[in-house]
């Protein structure tokens, strides 16, 4: 068997292409849209008619069969602009969640009407964290009932956080059922287009990543059809039972769409990293003070040699999360936390190295690498902070119960 660390020939000619939209369409635009913190429709659209943004993309994408299809593909995208990039991107999270557990009705109903078509793009959001839920997904207070006369889902909640929340066209939501069950006991729901009782809260205005729409939604009394609960009633009250029983059940609604989604996750950070670092790296190599080029300083050198090894250790284990996940290898180690936690936090690292070689120059909005400062703290932050990480990577690695 050969081993090889080279990407296959197909998913080079891939990055080549989102590589380029990222270069020519994504980064002139960056600057704007983060000033107007508004969602970049026509840049999206632009993605549309290439076919970078829809659902064939994303499925080929992800049954590559490496693994590294959806990782490649947001690492370009993300190397260009993070905001815009999730922008385009962020219905993968909804549509990763429909697809790991919807059932064949469901996704082929749903997962098309998640992007839309060419000529009218569409979005999608998964929603799970709350105001007083957060990292600890187990607290949702967003609650379903099951109203056995009408055949219905009833729901009421608020949601916050929420990537696309108010303007996707189809929204997943995770409530809990049974709540003496804690997270066993929570099941995601689909919830149509212009459902009555569900609505945009407020926009939040962020530090980073600011042409990606972030939102509150809120639920009050929601009816939706009964056969709109993910993976379908029959398959959840199977669960329920086993749950009552005191049997293992698969893992609870929030966190299995996360668990799908944190290889790509460190991939995103990794782009912004790596675009941070060629920007520093290509001005030290311009730059001069006291009639040399800083790069030839060896305090800036350093820096650089750092950033670079870095950035390269991050999508090792980004590349071997991915890899694992497309292959069914369980994350025994908390592979795929690994990968996030030192992804994110290379995007920290490398951001402020890069902000610290420009100077003050890279202190202002004239120069991208303070856009990608700000944007880069999002990472250690959603789809579980750093320190969730770290919890889940340390119970995998003792089995005890860390708390």
């Amino acid at each position: 068997m050969t081993f090889s660390l080279e990407l296959p020939s197909d998913l080079l000619d891939v990055q080549k292409w989102v590589h380029e939209f990222a270069a020519d369409v994504v980064r002139p635009a960056a600057a704007e849209w983060d000033e107007r913190e508004e969602t970049p429709w026509p840049i999206i659209a632009e993605a549309a008619k290439i076919g970078l943004y829809s659902m064939e993309m994303f499925a080929e994408q992800a049954a590559e069969p490496s693994g590294l299809g959806m990782v490649t593909v947001f690492e370009e995208l993300f190397w260009g602009d993070a905001g815009i990039a999730l922008s385009i991107l962020g219905t993968g999270l909804a549509a990763a969640s429909l697809a790991g557990g919807g059932t064949p009705e469901q996704i082929g109903e749903w997962l098309p009407q998640m992007f839309g078509t060419v000529e009218d793009p569409k979005v999608a959001a998964f929603c799970a964290s709350e105001p007083g839920a957060g990292s600890d997904v187990g607290s949702i207070l967003t609650r379903a009932r099951y109203d056995e006369a009408t055949d219905e889902w009833v729901l009421n909640g608020t949601k916050t956080w929420a990537t696309n929340g108010g303007i996707a066209e189809v929204h997943i939501v995770v409530a809990s059922v049974h709540p003496e069950l804690g997270s066993r006991g929570q099941a995601s729901f689909i919830i149509p287009p212009a459902t009555p009782g569900f609505s945009q809260g407020q926009k939040f205005r962020k530090h980073g990543i600011r042409a990606s729409h972030t939102a509150e939604v809120v639920l009050d009394e929601v009816r939706i059809p009964g056969r709109l609960i993910l993976g379908g009633k029959d398959k959840f009250d199977a669960r329920i039972a086993k749950a009552r029983e005191g049997k293992r059940t698969a893992g609870q609604a929030a966190m299995a769409t996360f668990e799908r989604t944190r290889p790509s996750v460190g991939a995103m950070a990794v782009g912004v990293a790596r675009a941070a670092y060629e920007y520093a790296r290509d001005y030290a190599c311009e730059r001069e003070q006291f009639g040399r080029k800083i790069g030839d300083f060896q305090a800036v050198a350093f820096k650089l040699a750092d950033m670079n090894a870095r950035i390269d250790a991050a999508r090792l284990l980004v590349y071997r999360a991915a890899w694992m996940a497309r292959n069914g290898k369980p994350f025994e180690n908390a592979e795929g936390s690994m990968a996030k936690l030192v992804a994110s936090e290379t995007a920290v690292y490398v951001t402020d190295e890069a902000i610290q070689i420009l100077g003050g120059n890279g202190y202002t909005r004239d120069y991208p690498v303070e856009r990608m400062h700000r944007d880069a703290k999002i990472f250690t932050i959603f789809e579980g902070t750093s320190e969730i990480q770290r919890l889940v990577m340390s119970r995998a690695i003792t089995g005890l119960p860390i708390r």
